[in-house]
């Protein structure tokens, strides 16, 4: 029959103490910076705009509207013509769903996994200590959301960039320079972060591999050596 400190043992024990430690401490910027990178991204809307002249008439605005996943010709919009009543009916162009998505798909990812390792490291330390195998497969793990990270970082940075060229008023333009001109170029400040927190992201799971790393039986502590001199 179990004893009572045994029973205590086996059940949650909240201790704040990996939180003082890098492993814990890494591990909570991680959990916030993944929500960082993921809400930045996700949930965005953005507008471009450019102007419509026509000899002897009003000008009109022209306002395309896009935002995640980015698949820019879901949202058509509307050119005014000059010579008649009819509206020429257009589209932004470029798809650029797959890194965004990709990228909020990690971000989300990370964040569940940092969610169950605090709640590990808080509240059953004794479980990931008590074997080997934890540490192992935190630090591999990791390791994946490393990788990850750089891959889905450096493809929203591409995409982005392409999201930029599309959008900014002076090409689409070009469509109708004759009687259009460019007006206000979209505020993209929330996804140049999204990126930034990308990158940070990369940066704080690859450095976690190293104390993850010391946690494991793949680390060895430094052997002191015997029998050096003595003090007179």
């Amino acid at each position: 029959m179990d004893s009572p400190q045994q029973k205590k043992a086996a059940g949650f024990s909240l201790d704040l103490g990996p939180l003082k430690e890098p492993i814990g401490f890494i591990r909570l910027l991680e959990w916030f910076f993944a929500i960082f990178a993921f809400a930045t991204t996700g949930g965005f809307s953005g507008t471009t705009h450019f102007k419509v002249k026509c000899p002897g008439s009003d000008t009109h605005d022209v306002k395309p509207v896009f935002g995640y996943p980015f698949r820019l010709p879901a949202n058509p919009f509307v050119i005014p013509s000059c010579n008649t009543t009819a509206k020429n009916q257009t589209f932004l162009q470029g798809d650029f769903s797959s890194s965004a998505e990709f990228f909020v798909c990690v971000g989300v990812f990370a964040f569940l996994y940092c969610t169950a390792t605090l709640v590990l490291y808080l509240g059953f330390q004794y479980m990931y200590r008590q074997t080997t195998r934890g540490p192992i497969v935190d630090l591999v793990v990791t390791g994946a959301f490393t990788f990850l990270w750089l891959v889905s970082s450096s493809a929203w940075g591409k995409g982005l960039t392409d999201v930029k060229w599309a959008t900014n008023p002076e090409n689409l333009v070009t469509q109708c320079k004759d009687i259009c001109e460019p007006g206000e170029s979209p505020s993209l400040g929330r996804l140049n972060a999204s990126v930034i927190f990308g990158f940070l992201n990369l940066i704080l799971w690859a450095g976690n591999c190293w104390f993850i790393y010391k946690e494991t039986p793949f680390h060895k502590d430094p052997i002191p050596v015997e029998g050096g001199p003595t003090g007179p």
